[in-house]
């Protein structure tokens, strides 16, 4: 039995980092114990079936995931050349057996006329995928091995063959957005900014796909040339650009010292390691000194959701992180870690690509006052996908729940308001005292309560001082005062 991943995602990572989402454990596909014959694509599509009609968030329709699997297979036997309208349409019933077998039944048809032009194999997928498909929701889909095992890569951490870019789809052209460069990365090197949209690679055009099918024409093996054609704000053409795939280690947390005894911590993923990545790098710098801490969640994404409760707990010493409500359970609030360190100065940075996981930890600082948001309004990603892992290395990612802040607040679609709002800054900035406005405002906040706390400790009166003066001794005894 393979593990159940639960996963929140605004976009997905490119080279070094991979996909952004949120995460949780649970259990994942069993093989139903049937005869040795049964074909495993066929478990597939039923399991998929089943996981798509119980745990999607929406009640669903059968009807409408039947249709979807239909469309899927007829999609993939026209793509290969053969007449789709021959393969019959299938009409749901009220029992999820019947439709099931409906769906079988389906399934060999397809195979038996077209499994020689399509493969079996590749039948079950562009039905699984249009089962997905059906349900109309961008956070659900279908992963091949290729992009579950790049999924998974990216929020695990390791060494990477790619560009290093952080994408996503610009909502105006539909193409391919660099959402950020990986430092010290060859698209770093090679001129690539945040904000370029790249518009074909080797000559295939990114308009109309995924950041799953962008980023598998991006990545490829260290060493070899990939080509992009980039069209870059305020530039009248698109540029050419030849870049060399180097192998890329990903660390999720990068930390340093600012000057004024002020930490400043940048998460770039929720990973699998974030949370003891974080905690070693805020011990590093509880060593340094600092007083204040500075967290950056610009541009972050996402992660897994036990990342998200640790990295929260490392800030917010109890009571609630988030709440998850899914349509089949109830409500489930998960609490503080009691993790956290000293109360100190925090200030968080957020813009619009801070999301889900990101999102979570953002809320859950914000409500439990033990910090502030500085920057712009967040992405607004309040909904839980959940991994399901099958047999054959492929995955379904289906969203299951929607979360709500400490405070009850549902952020989908609406994203979290900074308490000190500071116009967005370019990606390439992150990080640069002297040209990033979000960061020196955020110092300056910190600093500020540095000043202030200093202040009052210079004020309080001494434990001598603030025993009250003893009374004129009666007798020989000693005063409270003296004992």
């Amino acid at each position: 039995m393979t593990s159940r991943l639960t996963l929140i995602s605004a976009r997905w990572l490119c080279a070094a980092l991979t996909a952004l989402c949120l995460v949780a454990g649970g259990n994942g596909f069993a093989l139903a114990a049937t005869s040795a014959g049964d074909d495993v694509g066929r478990s597939m599509v039923d399991y998929s079936y089943e996981r798509a009609a119980s745990e999607f968030y929406k009640r669903t329709d059968a009807q409408a995931i039947l249709d979807g699997a239909v469309s899927g297979m007829r999609a993939a036997i026209k793509g290969h050349g053969g007449d789709p309208d021959k393969l019959p349409l299938v009409h749901a019933t009220n029992s999820d057996a019947s439709n099931l077998a409906s769906l079988n039944h389906e399934l060999l048809t397809a195979d038996h006329d077209f499994g020689t032009m399509v493969g079996d194999r590749n039948m079950a997928y562009a039905a699984i995928d249009g089962m997905m498909q059906s349900l109309h929701d961008r956070w659900t889909v279908f992963m091949t091995p290729k992009e579950y095992r790049s999924l998974s890569e990216g929020l695990d951490g390791g060494n990477f063959a790619g560009v290093g870019i952080v994408i996503d789809v610009d909502p105006g052209t539909k193409s391919l957005l660099v959402v950020q460069t990986i430092d010290g990365g060859p698209a770093e090197k090679a001129g690539l900014q945040a904000g370029d949209v790249i518009l074909t690679v080797d000559g295939k055009t990114t308009q109309g796909l995924t950041t799953e099918q962008d980023s598998a024409l991006i990545r490829g093996k260290a060493g070899t040339n990939v080509q992009l054609s980039v069209q870059r704000q305020g530039e009248a053409k698109p540029v050419q650009v030849t870049i060399t795939r180097e192998t890329i280690h990903a660390p999720s947390v990068r930390s340093r010292v600012l000057d004024g005894d002020i930490g400043y911590v940048q998460v770039l993923v929720f990973g699998l390691t974030t949370g003891q990545e974080l905690a070693s790098s805020l011990q590093k710098l509880d060593k340094q000194g600092v007083k204040g801490v500075i967290l950056d969640l610009r541009n972050n994404g996402g992660g897994y959701l036990n990342a998200a409760i640790d990295v929260s707990s490392l800030f917010v010493p109890e009571g609630p992180i988030v709440s998850i409500d899914s349509r089949t359970k109830p409500l489930t609030t998960f609490d503080a870690e009691n993790t956290a360190g000293t109360p100190r100065p925090l200030a968080v940075l957020v813009n619009g690509f801070t999301a889900s996981a990101s999102e979570i930890t953002s809320g859950a600082i914000q409500d439990s006052g033990a910090g502030v948001l500085i920057g712009t309004r967040t992405f607004g990603k309040g909904v839980v996908q959940t991994i399901y892992p099958l047999p054959d290395g492929s995955a379904i990612k289906i969203t299951t729940a929607r979360y709500l802040t400490p405070n009850g607040r549902d952020i989908n679609a609406v994203g979290i308001a900074p308490d000190i709002a500071v116009q967005d800054v370019k990606a390439n900035d992150f990080g640069k005292p002297a040209t990033d406005g979000q960061l020196q405002r955020a110092v300056a906040y910190i600093q500020d309560r540095i000043a202030a706390t200093a202040t009052q400790d210079t004020t309080k009166p001494s434990a001598v001082d603030s025993a009250p003066s003893p009374a004129p001794a009666a007798s020989a005894a000693p005063t409270s005062s003296q004992q």
